[in-house]
C-alpha cells in the first residue's frame, strides 16, 4: 500500500495529487516514446518535440529527478545507468530499484534503451550541470558524450549530437581561463570541433554541421581569430536546411566578421537577417540584443542614423542606453560629446564587442558635422567649421572637408584662397532613384522571407503514399460498386449513399 501511494500527495479535499518531482519524471518519460517513434518512422520531427521540452523541464531538474529517471530506462544493475546517477551527483545505492532486472533471465540479458534515449538524457544531465554552474565536470562529460556520438554514426541521432556540441563549447567556454593546459579551453577544443565539422560534412550530417559550424565561428571571434573565421566561411557551405536558431546565429557571427572586415552592407544585410530569424519570446532577449548592438553601430559606420523607436522597445531600452547616447552624438557631429560617450561607456563596449568598430566612428561624426554645417549655411569659413568640430587647425578643416566633398557626403565647393565652404542647392531626392531602390530592396526582403519560410515548412514522411493509397482504394470500391450495378446485385438508389461518401 506504501509502494502504490509513492510519489503522491494528497490534498485537503482528499483528491491525490500527483507531486512536482513525479510530473517532471513523467514528462521525461513521455519523451522516451518519441524518440522510440523517431527511430522506428525515422522522423526528426519526433526528436525535436522531444528537445523543445528542455525549455520547460530546466528549471525543475535536479539530481534526484534525474536519477529517477535514469533508473525508469535501464535496468536493475546497468553499468551505464549507475554511471550516469553518479554524475549527477547522486548516490546509487539510495535510488529505489524499478522493478527491471539486469540479470541473464532465459538466456536474455536485461534490454538497454536506444541510444537515442541515453543520449536525451546525457542533454538532461549536461544541461542539470551547466545550471548547477559545475564546469568541469560537465565539460569532463560531455566530451566523452560527443565521442561516442561519433562512434555510434547514426542518422536518428544528429539532431540530439547537434545539441551536445553546443554545451560542449558552453562548459569549455565557463572554464578557467588559467587551468593547467598549454593552451586556452576555447582554443583547446578546436581540434575536436574540427573533426567533428569534416565528419559531419562526410556523413552528410547536416544538424550538426550547421551546429559546429556556428560553435567554430563564436570560437574564432572570441580569441579574435578573425582571418581564420573568414576563411572557415569561405572553404564551408552552410546547410540550407539548418534550422531556424543556427541560421540566425550564423548570420549574426556573418555579420561580425564582414563589419570587421569594413564590409559594412553585407554586415548591415547579415545582421538584418540575424534580427528577423530572432525568436520573438523572452528567452531569446539576449541574442535580440547583442544582433541589434552591432547592427546600431554597423548603421552607423554606413552613414545612417538608427530610427528613434528602436530604442523604446521594452526588450532593447536598458540594454541600448549606452548607443543610444551615441547615436545623439553622432547625429549631430558633436566630436566631443562623442569622446565623452565612448568614455565614460568604454566598459560596456568592450565587453559587447563593438569599442573597436565604436572607434572608427570617429570620422563618421566629423563627416555628420559638416553635412550638418553645410544644410544650416549656405557659406561658412574654415575656420569655424574647425571651432565648431573641435578640430586642430584650419588645414585639417580644409583637408576633411575636401574629402567629405570627394566622397559625396555634401554637395559644396572649396574656395581655398578665401578660406569658406559655399553648399550647393540641394536638388529634390524624389527625383532621383535613391526612393525605387529603397522600396526594391524591402520588395527584396519580403520575397526572400517568404522563400524561405516555405523551404522551413516540414511534412510528414511518406505522406503522399498514403494519400495515394487511399485514393487508389476508394476507385477500386467505384468499380466493385458499378459492377455490382451493372450485375444486377444492388440498385442505384441503394448505391447513392455509398456514392456520396467517397
Amino acid at each position: 500500500m506504501a509502494d502504490s501511494m509513492e510519489g503522491v500527495i494528497t490534498t485537503s479535499d482528499s483528491e491525490p495529487t500527483v507531486s512536482e518531482s513525479s510530473k517532471v519524471v513523467n514528462d521525461i518519460k513521455a519523451n522516451f516514446a518519441l524518440l522510440e517513434r523517431a527511430v522506428t518512422q525515422f522522423d526528426a520531427r519526433f526528436t525535436l518535440r522531444a528537445l523543445r521540452s528542455i525549455s520547460s523541464l530546466r528549471k525543475r531538474l535536479t539530481a534526484s529527478v534525474l536519477a529517477e529517471a535514469i533508473t525508469l530506462a535501464y535496468p536493475q544493475g546497468s553499468e551505464r545507468g549507475l554511471e550516469l546517477i553518479r554524475v549527477t551527483g547522486e548516490d546509487p545505492s539510495n535510488i529505489p530499484s524499478n522493478g527491471k532486472t539486469g540479470k541473464v533471465e532465459n538466456g536474455k540479458k536485461g534490454e538497454e534503451p536506444i541510444p537515442e534515449i541515453d543520449v536525451y538524457l546525457s542533454i538532461l544531465i549536461m544541461v542539470y550541470l551547466y545550471d548547477s554552474k559545475k564546469y568541469q565536470e560537465g565539460a569532463e562529460f560531455s566530451s566523452d558524450l560527443v565521442d561516442s556520438i561519433r562512434e555510434l554514426n547514426r542518422r536518428t541521432l544528429d539532431t540530439l549530437g547537434s545539441k551536445a556540441y553546443f554545451y560542449f563549447q558552453l562548459f569549455h567556454e565557463g572554464l578557467d581561463p588559467k587551468a593547467p593546459s598549454k593552451l586556452s579551453p576555447v582554443v583547446d577544443i578546436r581540434v575536436k570541433l574540427l573533426a567533428a565539422l569534416r565528419s559531419a560534412v562526410l556523413r552528410k550530417d547536416l544538424d550538426t554541421q550547421a551546429s559546429v559550424t556556428t560553435l567554430l565561428l563564436r570560437n574564432y571571434l572570441s580569441t579574435d581569430d578573425n582571418n581564420q573565421a573568414h576563411l572557415l566561411v569561405g572553404q564551408t557551405q552552410f546547410p540550407s536546411t539548418a534550422p531556424n536558431n543556427q541560421v540566425a546565429r550564423y548570420f549574426y557571427y556573418l555579420g561580425r566578421i564582414r563589419a570587421i572586415q569594413l564590409a559594412y552592407t553585407e554586415a548591415h544585410e547579415h545582421l538584418t537577417s540575424a534580427t528577423r530569424k530572432a525568436p520573438s519570446n523572452a528567452t531569446a532577449a539576449g541574442f535580440y540584443q547583442a544582433s541589434m548592438k552591432f547592427l546600431v553601430v554597423v548603421e552607423l559606420l554606413m552613414g545612417d542614423i538608427p530610427d528613434r523607436a528602436l530604442f523604446s522597445q521594452p526588450k532593447l531600452e536598458v540594454a541600448l542606453e549606452p548607443y543610444f547616447r551615441l547615436v545623439q552624438a553622432v547625429r549631430v557631429g558633436d566630436l566631443q560629446n562623442f569622446a565623452r560617450v565612448v568614455q565614460q561607456h568604454s566598459s560596456s563596449f568592450v565587453k559587447d564587442g563593438t569599442h573597436t568598430l565604436i572607434l572608427r566612428l570617429r570620422q563618421n561624426v566629423i563627416k555628420t558635422g559638416i553635412r550638418m554645417l553645410s544644410l544650416s549655411y549656405s557659406r561658412i569659413s574654415l575656420r569655424d567649421i574647425c571651432i565648431r568640430l573641435g578640430l586642430e587647425s584650419e588645414e585639417s578643416a580644409e583637408y576633411i572637408v575636401d574629402k567629405a566633398v570627394r566622397d559625396g557626403v555634401i554637395e559644396a565647393d572649396v574656395d581655398h584662397e578665401k578660406g569658406y565652404m559655399q553648399t550647393k542647392q540641394a536638388g529634390d531626392v524624389y527625383a532621383t532613384r535613391e526612393p525605387g531602390e529603397a522600396f526594391h530592396e524591402r520588395i527584396r526582403a519580403c520575397l526572400a522571407l517568404h522563400d524561405e519560410s516555405v523551404k522551413a515548412m516540414r511534412f510528414p514522411m511518406n505522406q503522399h503514399r498514403l494519400e495515394l493509397k487511399n485514393a487508389q482504394e476508394a476507385r477500386e470500391r467505384e468499380r466493385e460498386l458499378a459492377k455490382e450495378i451493372q450485375d444486377g446485385d444492388i440498385d442505384e438508389d441503394d448505391a447513392g449513399g455509398e456514392f456520396e461518401g467517397l
